[in-house]
């Protein structure tokens, strides 16, 4: 049974914590007076939710808004993490592949948002590479968007065999 009282007790607990610290000031705590913070405390409400409280919907939400509450926190700060949207649909990707390790649905979208995710963050890099200069994979390389809108299109219209 699905406990529904998980949630806005993490809530309320994780802004009680965040307002308490800002009240007083805390230097160190300074960098964390912010709304990713409050992102971060969302997302791991919902992450709460969906282990402890077996709402296993819960958890794509919860890795999402966590993973952008420390995306935003950490893109600024580290050099090397990347600040396009590869990062969010990694985020994505992450999301679908936790919820999956505990309902067992959603591992092909996790694979698509990550393989996705690869092909953005390593856009660069791979148009730089020496096969990619042929004449037939550069043509090729253009059209990536259209197939990612026919795969879209086709997972919206193609029903499910039973």
């Amino acid at each position: 049974m699905k406990n529904q009282r998980i949630f806005p007790g993490v809530i309320l607990i994780g802004f009680g914590i965040y307002f308490y610290l800002q009240q007083e000031n805390i230097e160190f705590f300074q960098d964390f007076h912010s709304w990713p913070t409050l992102m971060a405390i969302v997302g791991i409400a919902f992450l709460v939710q969906g282990y402890w409280g077996k709402d296993y919907d819960s958890i794509l939400p919860g890795a999402i808004f966590l993973g952008l509450g420390v995306h935003f926190h950490i893109a600024g700060r580290l050099e090397i993490w990347p600040g396009h949207l590869g990062a969010f649909i990694l985020i994505i990707a992450l999301g679908f592949l936790l919820r999956y390790q505990k309902t067992g649905t959603g591992l092909i979208h996790g694979i698509l948002f990550l393989a996705l995710a690869a092909l953005l963050l390593f856009y660069g890099k791979m148009s730089a590479m020496p096969f990619m200069l042929k004449p037939g994979i550069a043509s090729l390389w253009q059209f990536w968007p259209a197939i990612l809108i026919l795969a879209g299109v086709f997972l919206l219209l193609v029903k499910k065999k039973k």
